[in-house]
């Protein structure tokens, strides 16, 4: 990366040139919003670096040496970010850990292989830490963030932490500047895990330099300026979350506030709409999953002013996906004559839809796994678009993004500046412009390698160039299309391979009677696919049709809804021409249960664990490729419509 920015600026090249500049830039802007007693409450950049510093000296005295690991493990919060800049200001490493892994092998594995030497752990996560605390003997100290009753020897608050820091500093300020002070680009901040879901999770090893380098790439694709608010509902430690909020937002001096904490996880999530109405964000991360909630929400409520209403608001969807075309080309041509029915309806329907965002809001960057089209048309329609970037931990993890000046449905945007891009074929070399292959990336954004593993980094970095394992390719325009990776591909009798994200996104997102899917191919003679269905939705269809939910009648229409929904795929069909027919299920199951994180089916960032998925309905893979699979109306599939039924 060159020394100079684009305004002549020189290049921060750690977070703690990243944050002192912040400091010195904004001192009374808030940076961290947290709900203390039933209010949001701001906390201003110097103060926020008066408890950094407080933290990072209490560390200091624990015995936190250079290059040492801290694991961290809560829900995002003021805390989350002073712990791990406290970390990184004592010389540490922070290991930022998923709220989502479990207590045994999970968070063991992390801790042991990084060698943590201590663990940050929030009230709700405690627990996890005390069951295996005893089998991780380089663990020395569990920092509680709020405190603990009948605290052992190796037990301290957070309050206690900072404590010891102020006491520290007012003999040692010297010792204390010159740790941070000599920390160098080179230096690693964070060990971060990968999911895990194939073997042994691989730590991330990225780098001061990798952090700041991809702020100031993320900041080419666009302008965040200091009134900026977002809500930061992502877990913290994803990689998306962590640089496109945390550190992004900190360097323009904008604001984060984090969702107010329930007493379980999912009281939690029932937060985000009143929180967003509290903070009124300007703009908001978000992945597919959070994004499809947020829909059938917007849906649902529609749905409850009754048909009138509905009609009218499917009407306003059509108009402004004519007016909006591809995205790119909105309002251009002919498309111009919808502007003055399409602000009728943005002023009675979609406007009203925005104010429950809290009215401030711009635009959603989408991230984490591929959006659909349909998703990404539906959002731009009611006038909060939902621009999808793409990324990976391994590059710290900003690569591209659409933004609200070049938004193009279907890809995942323009590169960032400072970085570099090919599209390789299997043996490496670099392919056109417009052809199908991996994406490699080189930059200061690349990680060093994987903790403790020689060979996995000398798998993924080759010459500081960073295969992926994504497929994609760069359209004429300069827009990146990612179209799915390498490990899922469906592979024909032929040894013909295709990606099957893009069908399962759309028969998802185009269908209201599913919920879930996933496609299998592995050198056969035809596609199958795995269907999780939308009950509710089903039963509602089925009634309509003059069906009794339940029956047997009912049970064999539902499954004519599933031929349907998937047949329109095929020849003949309104989406005929979307896919290759031949990757297009020719047989269906019905799943007798949900891909979850709970069976293991999907991992932390909602992403379904094709492995484990295959190998958990081995059986119903199996009889997908016997004559009778081929007859939706089978016994297995009634038995398991007659099973979701019942629950």
């Amino acid at each position: 990366m060159d020394e100079i920015d684009q305004q002549g600026t020189k290049l921060m090249r750690t977070i703690i040139e990243l944050f002192e500049t912040s400091v010195a830039k904004f001192p009374n802007n808030v940076y961290l919003w947290e709900k203390k007693d039933n209010k949001y409450e701001g906390t201003t950049y110097r103060q926020t670096h008066d408890l950094v510093f407080r933290f990072a000296a209490g560390l200091v005295s624990l015995g936190l040496q250079k290059g040492d690991r801290v694991g961290l493990i809560s829900e995002g919060r003021n805390a989350w970010i002073i712990s791990e800049l406290g970390i990184l200001y004592a010389g540490g490493i922070n290991v930022p850990l998923s709220v989502k892994l479990e207590s045994g092998n999970e968070l063991k594995f992390r801790l042991a292989h990084s060698g943590s030497k201590m663990i940050v752990v929030s009230r709700g996560h405690a627990s996890k830490v005390e069951e295996i605390r005893n089998e991780l003997p380089e663990l020395e100290k569990v920092i509680y963030l709020d405190g603990k009753n009948n605290p052992d020897a190796n037990d301290i608050s957070f309050d206690q932490v900072l404590t010891l820091g102020d006491e520290y500093l007012r003999t040692n300020q010297d010792n204390f500047e010159a740790i941070y002070k000599t920390i160098l680009p080179d230096d690693i901040a964070n060990i971060s895990y990968t999911s895990g879901t194939t073997a042994d999770p691989k730590g991330i090893m990225l780098t001061h330099l990798n952090y700041a380098a991809n702020v100031v790439q993320a900041n080419t694709l666009m302008d965040i300026t200091e009134e900026w608010k977002t809500l930061a509902f992502l877990p913290w430690d994803h990689a998306f979350a962590h640089t496109a909020c945390l550190y992004c937002f900190m360097v323009n001096g904008a604001s984060i506030a984090s969702l107010e904490i329930g007493k379980s996880p999912m009281e939690t999530l029932k937060n985000i709409p009143r929180n967003i109405k509290e903070i009124q964000p300007t703009i908001m991360m978000s992945v597919p999953a959070v994004a499809k909630n947020f829909r059938k929400s917007i849906e649902s409520n529609i749905r409850q002013k009754g048909p009138i209403v509905e009609k009218l608001f499917n009407h306003a969807l059509k108009v402004a996906y004519q007016y909006n075309g591809s995205g790119w080309n909105r309002g251009k041509g002919t498309r111009i004559f919808y502007k003055p029915l399409l602000n009728i309806y943005d002023k009675i329907l979609f406007s009203k839809i925005r104010d429950g965002f809290g009215g401030k809001l711009e635009l959603f960057i989408g991230g984490g796994a591929l959006l659909d089209i349909e998703l990404q048309r539906f959002f731009y329609a009611i006038g909060m678009p939902m621009c999808q970037g793409y990324g990976l931990s391994e590059a710290s993890p900003v690569i591209s993004s659409n933004a609200l000046h070049a938004i193009k449905f279907g890809s995942s945007g323009r590169l960032v500046k400072y970085m570099e891009l090919k599209i390789c074929n299997s043996d490496g070399s670099e392919l056109p412009q417009g052809e199908k292959g991996e994406i490699v990336v080189k930059g200061d954004n690349v990680m060093k390698g994987y903790w403790n593993n020689p060979k996995a980094t000398e798998e993924t970095i080759k010459d500081g160039w960073l295969f992926t394992g994504d497929m994609g390719y760069m359209d004429k325009d300069g827009f990146l299309y990612v179209l799915g990776r390498f490990k899922s591909l469906l592979i024909g009798s032929d040894g013909e391979k295709y990606s099957p994200e893009g069908i399962e996104e759309a028969l998802i997102d185009q269908s209201h009677y599913f919920d879930q899917c996933m496609l299998y191919n592995d050198q056969n003679a035809y596609t199958s696919g795995m269907i999780i269905p939308n009950i509710p939705a089903i039963n509602r269809e089925v009634e309509k049709r003059g069906f009794t939910k339940g029956t047997n009648e009912a049970l064999i229409e539902a499954l004519k809804i599933i031929q349907q929904e998937v047949d329109a795929y095929k020849t003949g069909g309104k989406f005929a021409d979307a896919f290759p027919e031949r990757w297009i299920p020719t047989a269906i199951v019905v799943l007798p249960e949900a891909f979850t994180e709970q069976n293991h089916l999907l991992n932390s960032t909602m992403k379904m664990v094709r492995g484990k998925i295959t190998e958990y309905f081995a059986e119903e893979l199996e009889f997908l490729y016997t004559p009778e699979a081929k007859n939706i109306i089978n016994q297995r599939n009634m038995d398991a419509l007659r099973k979701w039924q019942i629950e």
